[in-house]
């Protein structure tokens, strides 16, 4: 029997939007496709019911799916242009959840997420990957609430305006950044801690008071890169009450890739160790579809039935349930808007 899934990230929404893009903002990033391949098809990238990425409706079949469609904010753009980035993926978003509604559902806020579930939707939730417009005007973290933002992280890989990710390990959190996250807190918007450096996030931690997530961050006891969380970073979110997303990405996966795929056993490893600290209530699932390169045992969105059952073999239904949605679920219902 086939669990419900919640995945804390994805960047699919950017992928389907990217087509669309206002001219100023693409000649800003340079870049004519988001994904590989979508140059050989631009047109069959557009569409959330059918697209040759990591995620479509069509994909998702008849699982009970939540999904968290981050609007990932490249480093290159100004607050001013992330801002406007932010305003036209999201539009586009919502554009194609009323498309193809009811098979989707748009959620408001984390009440709206188990009800639909249980009526057999798919479930869209909006997140922020590298939150640079807040930088423009703090007002904007409302704004964003109100629209039904329930969860952003305050950097991708640069410097930025906010935070800093593993580019610049020495640089720390900045003024704007400290008055953002207090804004994010006010307004009960989740902190996503994924991409921030090791420096940012022991200053996140001393700065926040309620829990926080790791969306889409593996372990570095088992795969060495730096976008990996550290057993002790772990344990923070752990002993917080946040959960950690497990990342398909194949080089945050094993140190051999991508030289050599990862197999099953080589995801299974950071859930063992994770288990090993005392984790069961803290790992979920955090894709990355549509903005990794995935291993063959869950290259898209369809393979999640089959990997589901290689879950239950190795874990045992109990834990499949929590770490495909359960642990995710009561997380947001406990601490979202």
């Amino acid at each position: 029997m086939p669990y419900p899934v919640f995945d804390l990230h994805c960047d699919t929404a950017d992928r389907l939007a990217w087509q669309s893009l206002p001219a100023a903002l693409r000649e800003a990033l340079n870049m004519d496709t988001y994904g590989p391949g979508d140059e050989k098809d631009p047109a069959g990238i557009t569409q959330l019911a059918c697209n040759h990425g990591h995620i479509s409706l069509d994909k998702v079949g008849q699982l009970s799916w939540a999904q968290c469609f981050a609007c990932y904010i490249p480093d290159e753009l100004t607050p001013a242009q992330a801002h406007a980035f932010f305003d036209h993926v999201s539009a586009y978003l919502g554009e194609q959840v009323e498309r193809n509604a009811p098979r989707i559902v748009l959620a408001q806020s984390a009440a709206d997420i188990r009800p639909a579930l249980h009526a057999r939707h798919t479930v869209a939730i909006r997140t922020i990957e590298n939150a640079t417009l807040f930088a423009e005007d703090p007002r904007l973290v409302a704004a964003a609430s109100e629209q039904g933002v329930l969860m952003a992280s305050l950097s991708w890989n640069a410097p930025g305006p906010l935070a800093s990710g593993h580019d610049a390990p020495e640089r720390g959190l900045t003024a704007a950044g400290r008055a953002i996250i207090a804004e994010m807190e006010r307004e009960h918007m989740v902190l996503d801690v994924s991409h921030l450096n090791d420096r940012c996030f022991a200053e996140a931690a001393s700065l926040t008071e309620r829990p926080f997530v790791a969306s889409h961050s593996n372990s570095r006891s088992i795969c060495g890169h730096r976008r990996n969380l550290t057993d002790e970073q772990f344990a923070e979110i752990r002993d917080r009450g946040g959960i950690v997303g497990l990342n398909f990405a194949d080089i945050f996966l094993s140190d051999a890739a991508p030289t050599t795929p990862p197999s099953f056993d080589d995801i299974s490893s950071h859930i063992d160790h994770w288990l090993e600290l005392g984790g069961e209530d803290v790992i979920a699932l955090g894709s990355d579809f549509d903005g990794c390169d995935t291993p063959p045992v869950i290259e898209t969105a369809a393979e999640m039935p089959a990997f589901q059952q290689k879950l239950e073999a190795r874990f045992g239904g109990r834990l499949t349930a929590k770490l495909c949605a359960e642990n995710a679920l009561t997380f947001f219902e406990r601490w979202a808007r």
